[in-house]
């Protein structure tokens, strides 16, 4: 019998072009949506009004015959509880602002980054099913009981009704933006945009124009006026991440925007005004930063009202076990797998991993997992990492499991020789990983025929993955 697979969330995707729309549903297919496709909104309203029962609609802005806001108000008539997102080229403020108006769950503009628009499809869903996502606020069920993460939650709700800044500080892969949807999220700007971006991804002048947006004319190929991601965000949030990479002359920039909630495009003299809500965060020690001159204090100071530093992984082994259990749940329901549990083993060797990538690193390792539908590659990388010491204290688990199984029916000669065998296993095991399983090789520095190996490699029972 077949295993049983979680069924994928369901898009409707509404753009008349088709090159795109191909690649779009392409894009969600693999992240593990189903697809259905219009060309215009006529089209999708009667795939609508037929019975198909999408989880969210994507809703391109530009449409033939009836655009994209028509058929977004004439969506929330007679679907009122469907999310739709919407998609366009178009930036303009005045309309997201209309969008946003007539019940759009989302607004993004093309290009998107990939991850970004299946985050927002999946939390556009999270939201309409009544479910508590990681990405959906502070009410995120057992990722937020952890005791770090408990009181990050506790001073989320004291600020809720408020519009301060935010500075948050961590590692990279700690949870940063997590904890900046969360803030987003609980505040009275809930149902406004958030709108992220990565201030170490483009240099100042493209970063300048990303944030601020530029008019007709004010360098080559800037044909039309752009507005930036102040503008889009107006009214809720705008994320800005990595901002210790943020060139000096941006800060100043900066500084008069939280000073003042003003701004001149790029090119443009007429200042512009917007209600923004402004979410930093930062690997780096702002603080050592301005010390050393590398970063302004006075933005420092306008970015610190409320600090919160989010502790490595490594000192949260007491959430582990939640954030796991919870990834692996949004994992197989995102790639269309049975639901699974790790191993002992596993486990083990994951609460003893030092995780200098964090939480996004322990969502890869899951990741492979769930889609391969094997532990075994990551048991090994981790073996690998973790070194000789880590390989002792494997085979001594083991050993010591045995032994608590056997109720100490052992005697002491077998106790020794089993864990005779473990050191060998854990030998050969990590020469084997080292040599990428060339056994000769391996028998070469081990020491031994490669008839021998052979032999060992038997009685251990191990396999090439």
């Amino acid at each position: 019998m077949s295993e049983r697979r979680t069924p994928a969330r369901r898009v409707l995707l509404v753009d008349d072009a088709e090159g795109l729309r191909g690649y779009l549903a392409r894009l969600l297919e693999l992240r593990g949506f189903a697809v259905d496709s219009a060309g215009d909104g006529e089209r999708a309203l009667a795939l609508l009004d037929a019975g198909a029962s999408p989880d969210v609609v994507l809703l391109d802005v530009l449409l033939p015959g009836q655009g994209g806001l028509a058929t977004l108000n004439r969506i929330r008539e007679r679907h009122p509880a469907l999310p739709v997102v919407m998609l366009s080229v178009i930036g303009r403020a005045a309309t997201i602002v209309e969008a946003m108006q007539a019940g759009a769950a989302d607004y993004l503009t093309k290009p998107c980054d990939e991850d970004e628009l299946v985050d927002v499809l999946e939390r556009a869903c999270a939201r309409a099913r009544g479910e508590s996502e990681e990405r959906a606020g502070a009410d995120a069920g057992p990722l937020w009981n952890g005791e770090t993460l408990g009181r990050v939650r506790e001073l989320l709700q004291q600020i809720a009704d408020t519009d301060v800044t935010v500075l948050i500080q961590g590692e990279s892969g700690v949870g940063k933006e997590i904890v900046a949807r969360a803030v987003h999220e609980t505040s009275r700007r809930h149902a406004r945009p958030f709108v992220k971006v990565n201030c170490a991804a483009l240099p100042g002048a493209l970063l300048e124009s990303e944030l601020f947006g530029y008019e007709r004319g004010a360098f080559t190929g800037a044909v039309a006026r752009k507005t930036g991601k102040f503008e889009q965000a107006a009214g809720g949030t705008i994320f800005l991440d990595e901002i210790g990479e943020m060139s000096a002359a941006l800060q100043a920039k900066m500084l008069h925007v939280l000073q003042d909630g003003r701004f001149a495009r790029l090119g443009g003299n007429r200042e512009v005004e917007v209600d923004t809500r402004v979410v930093a965060a930062t690997n780096r020690e702002l603080g050592q930063l301005v010390g050393r001159g590398g970063f302004r204090e006075d933005l420092y100071f306008r970015l610190n009202v409320v600090n919160v530093v989010i502790a490595p992984l490594r000192e949260r082994r007491d959430e582990l076990p939640a954030l796991i259990d919870h990834l692996l749940r949004r994992l197989t329901a995102r790639y269309r797998r049975p639901p699974r549990r790790l191993s002992a083993r596993l486990l083990r060797l994951l609460g003893r991993y030092s995780f200098p990538g964090n939480v996004r690193e322990l969502e890869n390792l899951l990741k492979r997992i769930v889609v391969l539908e094997s532990e075994e590659p990551v048991v090994r990388d981790l073996l690998a990492a973790d070194g000789p010491a880590s390989g002792r204290q494997e085979a001594l688990d083991r050993l010591l499991e045995e032994v608590e199984r056997s109720a100490g029916d052992l005697p002491l000669r077998e106790v020794g020789r089993l864990a005779a065998l473990e050191a060998e296993r854990s030998a050969i095991e990590r020469t084997l990983l080292r040599t990428q399983w060339n056994r000769k090789q391996a028998a070469r520095l081990l020491g031994v025929s490669y008839k021998t190996l052979l032999q060992k490699i038997r009685e251990c029972g191990l396999e090439a993955g």
